[in-house]
């Protein structure tokens, strides 16, 4: 018997900690398969060998699914709650069951870290969803201090055929102090520049050094653009001024901008603004053209690093 969790409730968000691919299948496939039996629309966001695993143990059933490869749909976490949103919208007024699988042991260390912050966010984005929500754990390859994480983010947690209250997951909405981390601090070997009011300088300088690092022109653009409206916030926001950092290696651009305005919302720039709402779009943009976007903002200030890929289809991108 598949050990899944019951689809009962308005919403649920469980981390299942796995060790084997047997083990991952049967589970996996089951909380599916019990959806399908039920009439509920299901999806399935993991990476490639997954999605193999997944579709082997569901068969026919599988058919009736809708799957997504992770490691395009989420390779900047930030892009999984709009995903997951949609697929709730487009099935509004019935119950349906997800499952996420936003970390794997070739991230990056600091994309772990925005997944991490992903998780915790899905709690509060989807806390009046009528959904199941599932999060499978590599418990044999991850780093312990993201499976550590897992059970901050994770009110639900399911391991070797038991589920049950997560005691680490003591208050709601919280994100785990692993996210609030200072930043890595940037090569020495960087580009600084002070702006208060020059905006053409800021365009300027970021297309110079994207093409430099060999970004494609679309992608160059992009850049340009998120960069662009995260410095504009310090104009509309701010009476100081801010400062852009620019770096690269051989794998990818980093387009850093700090000043003194403050960032409350936790979901800005992962949910759509309504087309009538005054603000929140720059970040949205940022948060879709960019790679993966970091970002701390208390009363010391705001710090946003913008990453590109030279090559989004290598590994690391």
């Amino acid at each position: 018997m598949a050990e899944a969790p019951a689809g009962v409730g308005v919403f649920r968000h469980v981390g299942f900690f796995y060790r084997t691919d047997e083990q991952y299948a049967a589970t996996v496939a089951g909380f599916l398969r019990d959806g399908l039996a039920e009439g509920e629309p299901v999806f399935a966001a993991v990476p490639p060998a997954r999605l193999t695993l997944l579709r082997d143990a569901l068969g026919a059933d599988g058919r009736r699914a809708e799957f997504a490869d992770m490691t395009e749909m989420g390779r900047n976490p930030a892009w999984i709650i709009p995903r997951v949103a949609a697929f709730t919208r487009r099935h509004a007024g019935r119950h349906v069951r997800y499952v996420g699988e936003p970390a794997w042991p070739a991230r990056s260390a600091a994309e772990l870290r925005e997944a991490t912050r992903h998780e915790a966010l899905v709690n509060l984005a989807f806390a009046d969803a009528d959904a199941d929500i599932l999060c499978p754990y590599d418990t044999m390859n991850l780093d312990q201090a993201v499976v550590s994480d897992a059970r901050r983010t994770h009110p639900l947690l399911l391991s070797g055929g038991r589920q049950g209250a997560s005691s680490a997951y003591a208050v709601p909405f919280q994100i785990p102090p692993s996210c609030s981390l200072p930043l890595l601090a940037p090569p020495r070997d960087v580009m600084t520049y002070t702006y208060r009011t020059d905006l053409s300088r800021i365009r300027a300088l970021v297309l110079q050094h994207a093409k430099e690092a060999g970004l494609t022109d679309a992608r160059a653009s992009d850049l340009v653009l998120a960069v662009s409206e995260v410095a504009a916030n310090t104009l509309r926001h701010t009476n100081s001024h801010g400062t852009l950092t620019i770096w690269h290696d051989q794998a990818e651009i980093v387009c850093e901008v700090h000043d003194e305005g403050t960032i409350t919302d936790p979901l800005a720039g992962r949910r759509r603004p309504a087309p009538d709402t005054p603000g929140g779009h720059g970040l949205w943009l940022v948060h879709q053209v960019c790679d993966l976007v970091e970002l701390r903002s208390d009363s010391s200030g705001t710090t946003v690093r913008m990453h590109m890929a030279i090559d989004p289809a290598s590994p690391g991108g």
